[in-house]
């Protein structure tokens, strides 16, 4: 059985980046700590911290650390309803930068006995984080379960491809083809950001090679569809004001969406079953009904 304070040592050094914040948060020496992180390596057998400016955990390291973030979650929801006062626990959870944009945080806001380490992925992919236990809960687009997590369905989140009207006037005064969208900047969220592929293969019946910017930030999608640099699919509830002002236009009337899932670890199921009720609330009133 691993020491609790060698975890908890842990964990304090790679959230603070350094053996000597870690000993103020835990109120004991750096010596004290440096002694609990060889303790710990020492009884796994292997280095669990990079000793560098910021320290940060190895794999290994990062999976214990995992581990001890769990054992405080079940521990704070078992001292729920007593005297005890237990500090906020950290979670980490995946989310696609959309749903954080447009829904997400507001049902985070609304855990305030929980700290968030968010890790942004694509929906599509966000399920491998759940795979490798790096994260304890993800918003996926898959449907089936991850082994050992509870899937809830959430809705859908719609898209609209968007564009200025000088733009538009600039690249599709002819229409919108295969053609004009292969010489048309479009905007790409990162690599592995297929929607836009995905949508004109959906409009047009073929794959189109797009000249694209990469753009990692769903608020930074719509500024620079405002701006004329290209075209992307935005989530309608980000752009809806946009597009009744006449700011931004629909390329075509191609309705596009996105199902979301909430997956949770079963094992913090019971523990976390504030924050999935939060989550389901307020999808419900952005995202539309499966």
């Amino acid at each position: 059985m691993i020491d609790p304070s060698h975890l908890s040592a842990l964990n304090a050094v790679v959230q603070t980046g350094s053996f000597d914040l870690a000993a103020g948060q835990l109120s004991v020496t750096a010596s004290a700590v440096s002694q609990r992180i060889k303790a710990l390596e020492d009884h796994i057998g292997a280095p669990v911290v990079i000793r560098s400016q910021p320290c940060v955990a190895t794999q290994i390291g990062a999976r214990l650390i995992r581990h001890y973030q769990d054992i405080a979650v079940l521990e704070a929801k078992a001292l729920r309803d007593t005297p005890v006062q237990t500090p906020r626990q950290q979670i980490r959870i995946a989310a696609n930068a959309d749903s954080l944009a447009t829904w997400l945080l507001p049902a985070l806001a609304q855990s305030d006995d929980l700290l968030f380490d968010i890790t942004i992925d694509d929906q599509d992919h966000s399920a491998r984080w759940l795979r490798s236990g790096d994260v304890a809960a993800a918003i996926t687009s898959r449907a089936d379960p991850v082994q050992g997590c509870d899937c809830t369905p959430l809705g859908v989140l719609p898209y609209v491809a968007t564009a200025s009207p000088d733009f538009m006037a600039r690249h599709f005064a002819d229409g919108v083809d295969a053609t004009s969208l292969a010489a048309a900047p479009a905007l790409t969220f990162n690599a592995m950001d297929a929607l836009q592929r995905r949508w004109v293969e959906k409009v047009t019946g073929q794959r189109v090679a797009l000249p694209t910017h990469h753009l990692a930030s769903s608020h930074g999608f719509v500024e620079a569809c405002l701006l004329g640099m290209g075209w992307g699919l935005n989530p309608t509830p980000l752009v809806q004001d946009h597009l009744d002002t006449g700011r931004l236009v629909a390329l075509a009337n191609a309705p596009f969406s996105t199902p979301l899932y909430w997956q949770v670890s079963r094992l913090l199921g019971d523990a976390l079953s504030p924050l999935t009720k939060h989550i389901k609330e307020k999808a419900a009133r952005t995202l539309t009904a499966f």
